[in-house]
């Protein structure tokens, strides 16, 4: 996925594909990768009404999140907002996300860490226990549940 060195491989990845043919179910979501290099992973999310990615932080990694259809519901420095089709979330390191409400969204990080190995480990696991464990593994920190409070 990434060319020499980890640099970023030229190319188009198809709206709702994954690069290579790539698709991951990660706690019932399908996730597509979109570009994988050193310095940024991109990744395409379709959630389902009720689905989220329960709530963690990327203490290493900026995040962003291009909402494409429907909207995200996100806490920010302790507050909830949401984004709708066409905003653009910006995480600095050490924030979190939720979602439950329909959503097409493409997701990336910066620099990409490990989190395409997470994914990978992740990919039709459905143990939270071992995803919370594999998750600080690779430098992804959930944080108990009355943080979706």
């Amino acid at each position: 996925m990434a060319g020499q060195k980890g640099e970023l491989e030229k190319g188009i990845t198809q709206n709702g594909a994954g690069f290579e043919g790539t698709e991951w179910n990660i706690l019932g979501q399908r996730y597509f990768p979109k570009a994988v290099s050193d310095s940024a992973f991109a990744f395409e999310t379709n959630s389902e009404p009720g689905q989220f990615v329960p709530v963690h932080i990327h203490p290493t990694q900026d995040e962003f999140i291009l909402v494409q259809e429907g909207q995200l519901e996100l806490k920010l420095d302790g507050q909830w907002f949401t984004a709708r089709a066409g905003d653009l979330v910006r995480m600095p390191r050490g924030y979190f996300n939720k979602s439950d409400k329909p959503v097409k969204a493409l997701f990336w990080v910066a620099p990409a860490g490990r989190l395409k190995a997470l994914f990978e480990g992740l990919h039709n696991l459905t143990d939270v226990e071992e995803v919370v464990r594999l998750s600080a593994a690779h430098d992804v920190d959930f944080l108990p549940p009355s943080a979706n409070d």
